[in-house]
C-alpha cells in the first residue's frame, strides 16, 4: 500500500480507535461495502486468534490453573508454553481434540460502554482506511 504499518491489536467496538488498536466500524445501514468487508475480515482474524489461544490452553493445561505458581515464575511459564506450542504447531505435532474438553473459551472482561469519542485518535482512521483499501485489493476471502 506504499506505507509502512506498525503492528496493531484487534479490539471490539468498546475500545477507542487508536493507530495501534483496530476496531470495526460501527454497525449501521450506512456502512459501505468496503467497511462491511473490513468488519468481516476483522471478525475472522479475531476468531483465528481466539482459536489459537484455545489450542494453547488445551495443549498446555497448566495455563488453566496458573494460580498455583508464584507470580515471579508466571511470565516464564507462559512464555515457555507459547514457545513450545509454536514448535508443536510448526512441526505438525498432532493436536488431540479431546484436550479441548474442559477448555471452554472464556470471555475476558471488557468495557461495558464504548469508549468516548474524545479518546479516539484521528490518525487511526487513516490506518483503518489503508486496511480497507488493502482488503479491497486482495479480493474476497
Amino acid at each position: 500500500m506504499g506505507k509502512a504499518q506498525k503492528y496493531v491489536l484487534l479490539g471490539d467496538a468498546t475500545y477507542p480507535l487508536q493507530d495501534w488498536i483496530l476496531k470495526p466500524y460501527q454497525e449501521d445501514e450506512n456502512l459501505t461495502h468496503r467497511q462491511l468487508q473490513f468488519n468481516y475480515r476483522l471478525k475472522r482474524a479475531h476468531s483465528v486468534i481466539e482459536n489459537a489461544f484455545l489450542r494453547l490452553k488445551a495443549r498446555w493445561q497448566i495455563l488453566l490453573k496458573c494460580d498455583d505458581c508464584s507470580l515471579e515464575l508466571l511470565p516464564t511459564l507462559v512464555l515457555a508454553c507459547c514457545i513450545l506450542h509454536n514448535v508443536c504447531e510448526a512441526h505438525d505435532n498432532p493436536f488431540n481434540e479431546e484436550w479441548l474438553e474442559g477448555t471452554e473459551p472464556t470471555e475476558l472482561p471488557k468495557p461495558c460502554q464504548p469508549a468516548p469519542a474524545a479518546m479516539e485518535d484521528n490518525r487511526a482512521e487513516q490506518v483503518r482506511e489503508l486496511m480497507c483499501q488493502y482488503f479491497e485489493s486482495c479480493g474476497e476471502g
